[in-house]
């Protein structure tokens, strides 16, 4: 078994070529530019973690894996676009640096280019993993767009904005591991557990993320600290603060949410911490992490073969950025 490490040395040398055509230049230079800001490219490794959990790895998983890269970083240049995100990855977002219409197209282009990789694998093999990628691209979206209706609705339920995070978050985490099983010959019951592993794990990622918007280091982060509260985000946190507040807290946050005072993200925080929705957060981040470890050590393959994603969860979970 090989560590997250050593496999993502591995998929970024595969990764590494440029993706796209030369000309025009004014379509792929902002393809490629958010493919050169870096990433963790922890869904891609994922790929390969689930394959090598039953077998050694497929070369069509490198194929799958690039696919679900291509297909992330399209997902992020159109999310920055709706959430009006200045900085991915410390850097200016595509739609900042190109502008919008540049970095629809950009985006499109990129998810097309997934579909190109994914048409370079074995006939059976691509029969077998197209379905749950086609399942998840849609998932991603769906979750997106409930993502925007949100911020239009007053009240958002926690098991509302858990279902959308789901979609957003956590199915492509999951699906990533799934489609790296499906390729190391897994059975129905082992690939199940797996995408359960991924979809809670992904949950508690989401929680994190959430926390880290709101009270991470803006020099660790990469993004716009405070930018899902600028943003009116129905965060986890702000459903909880919500949920929780007395009614003078509850008045202060209805207040903020329909206007955008300088001193807004600095008062929404200073709310957060009255109600503790901080210590709440890890908490409820814990509890999904402890779900996604049940689910993996229900698979059936001797426990050895599983540390690479034990690894995996804790490195997701200590994460300051």
């Amino acid at each position: 078994m090989q560590t997250f490490e050593q496999l993502l040395k591995q998929f970024e040398e595969s990764f590494s070529n440029k993706h796209f055509p030369e000309t025009p230049s004014t379509l792929y230079d902002p393809a490629q530019y958010i493919l050169s800001l870096g990433g963790k490219r922890i869904r891609p490794v994922c790929v390969l973690l689930g394959n090598e959990l039953f077998d050694t790895i497929n070369p069509d998983s490198f194929h799958a894996a690039t696919a679900v890269e291509l297909f992330h970083n399209f997902s992020l240049i159109h999310d920055d676009i709706m959430d009006k995100a200045p900085l991915r990855r410390g850097m200016q977002t595509v739609h900042a640096k190109y502008g919008e219409p540049t970095a629809l197209l950009a985006g499109d282009v990129m998810f097309v280019q997934a579909y190109i990789y994914l048409s370079k694998m074995k006939p059976e093999a691509l029969q077998k993993v197209l379905p749950l990628f086609n399942k998840t691209a849609r998932e991603v979206c769906e979750g997106q767009q409930l993502d925007m209706d949100f911020e239009a609705k007053e009240q958002v339920s926690f098991d509302e904005y858990l279902h959308m995070i789901t979609l957003k978050t956590s199915v492509l985490l999951a699906g990533s591991l799934q489609l790296g099983a499906i390729l190391g010959g897994a059975t129905l019951g082992n690939q199940q557990y797996l995408y359960e592993f991924g979809k809670n794990l992904g949950i508690a990622f989401q929680i994190q993320d959430d926390y880290l918007d709101a009270f991470g280091d803006p020099a660790k982060f990469g993004k716009q600290v405070g930018g899902d509260i600028l943003a009116n985000k129905k965060t986890f946190l702000l459903i909880h603060a919500l949920e929780t507040a007395n009614a003078t807290q509850k008045q202060q946050l209805t207040e903020l949410l329909k206007t955008n005072p300088a001193d807004k993200v600095e008062r929404v925080l200073s709310v957060f911490k009255e109600v503790a929705v901080d210590e709440w957060a890890m908490q409820l981040k814990n509890g999904y992490l402890e779900k996604a470890m049940k689910h993996l050590d229900d698979i059936a393959v001797i426990s050895k073969r599983k540390e690479p994603l034990k690894e995996l969860a804790q490195f997701l979970m200590k994460r300051e950025y």
